[in-house]
């Protein structure tokens, strides 16, 4: 018995066929799609951090992030200004940066539109499973 004979009852013998790699290629195009979708949606939720101080920010993106989640927001909105009002860097832009960093329901994310703020905002896709 050769090769091909196994193979033929094999396949006989277990019904179905399945190609694993069709199934990743459907599921990978279901994920790009989903990610293109949340992407351009409009934010669930945001939060306007101007004036506080690092510290304060940082306590408001925890319970604002924690909440998002708990209410099923897919995606979200920190306004958090240019920094004009800074010397030197903007502190409150790379604060966020950093928090997006460490925080586990973080996922992607991006500047605002010009309509949401630009480079003033950041959207986060929050993920499904942390």
């Amino acid at each position: 018995m050769n090769f091909g004979d196994i193979l033929n009852k094999w396949e006989d013998q277990s019904g179905e066929v399945f190609d694993k790699d069709a199934e990743d290629t459907d599921r990978t195009t279901g994920v790009r799609e989903k990610r293109r979708r949340l992407k351009n949606k409009k934010p669930d939720a945001e939060i306007d951090i101007h004036g506080l101080n690092r510290n304060e920010a940082w306590q408001c993106l925890e319970t604002f992030f924690r909440e998002s989640k708990a209410a099923g927001h897919e995606k979200i909105l920190i306004i958090h200004g240019k920094g004009n009002h800074s010397t030197g860097e903007a502190v409150l832009k790379r604060m966020v940066l950093e928090f997006i960093e460490h925080c586990p329901f973080a996922g992607e994310s991006g500047k605002g539109k010009a309509a949401t703020g630009g480079e003033g905002a950041t959207w986060v896709l929050l993920k499904e499973n942390p």
